[in-house]
């Protein structure tokens, strides 16, 4: 496995003004957009979450990659205030600094939560959604996410965490633990990362829960994809998605942990091209 950087240039993009907050996001290729929203991991940013798939989309399409309010090189509200409407109003915030007016969203854990209610609230502006280890709908508190949520900086808590993310525990090297570890105690990360999820924990699988109407109501063409063997979001979460929204489909990875994203990295990436260049054949034949 690739690994982590956690040197800030290799993390950060270009900044802009996303609803009024300072965001770093990553921007390249070019063709019809993507945006990608990373997951809620100590440390997290948009580049050590995509690091592998962004260049890869980026060969076909436009990939808009940024860190969420909070995570990364992007703003922290002096307030400390977290909440799925404010990251919703943010991602949109990040299309209109750029003049996109419609994308296709990959949400992974935390933020498929997000996709989800972005595409609720804001259905135009979304052509096809990926859900990958995806939130957005209520499921019981694994103990690995409340490990994960619950991370108190220690090069031994990161390697612990780095073990429940992955099936194949030969990805958990000495080097990537000591990366997320420095990643996870920049100047201010672990002070927003305490604040987003305290306990007591379910209340915010909850808070990223969507309403099970607005589910079984959103249109969108939706691509579910989660490791069978995921500790942090189980695999029935993906189920009761299926189920609810009408025009999903559900690709389950055997021998496959949280990171979909960097174990079955190659998998990942044909099956969310074929997926979203379905929407460009279906718009050039007018099907």
């Amino acid at each position: 496995m690739q690994a982590l950087s956690s040197n800030p240039s290799a993390e950060t993009g270009k900044t802009i003004q996303a609803a009024g907050w300072q965001t770093n996001l990553h921007d390249v290729g070019e063709g019809f957009p993507v945006m990608l929203i990373h997951g809620s991991g100590p440390g997290v940013s948009a580049w050590a979450n995509w690091r592998l798939t962004i260049p890869e989309l980026a060969k076909q399409r436009r990939v808009i990659a940024p860190d969420m309010l909070g995570f990364g090189y992007s703003e922290r509200p002096a307030d400390g205030l977290y909440h799925k409407s404010r990251w919703v109003e943010h991602a949109i915030g990040v299309l209109d600094a750029l003049d996109i007016e419609r994308a296709d969203i990959i949400g992974n854990s935390f933020g498929g939560g997000l996709a989800l209610a972005l595409a609720i609230a804001h259905p135009h502006r979304v052509r096809r959604i990926v859900l990958m280890g995806s939130a957005g709908a209520s499921f019981p508190l694994t103990p690995g996410l409340d490990a994960v949520w619950g991370y108190e900086p220690s090069l031994e808590n990161m390697r612990t965490l780095l073990n429940i993310f992955a099936f194949d525990r030969s990805r958990v090297t000495d080097e990537l633990a000591q990366l997320r570890y420095e990643a996870s105690i920049q100047p201010g990360f672990q002070e927003a990362f305490a604040a987003m999820f305290p306990a007591p924990r379910q209340r915010w699988i909850e808070m990223l829960a969507s309403p099970l109407g607005a589910l079984a109501s959103l249109p969108h063409q939706t691509l579910l994809v989660h490791g069978r063997d995921d500790r942090v979001i189980p695999l029935a979460a993906s189920q009761t998605l299926l189920e609810l929204l009408p025009n999903a489909q559900l690709h389950v990875f055997s021998k496959c942990g949280h990171w979909t994203q960097i174990e079955q990295a190659n998998r990942f990436v044909q099956l969310v091209t074929n997926f979203l260049n379905e929407a460009n054949i279906a718009s050039q034949t007018g099907t």
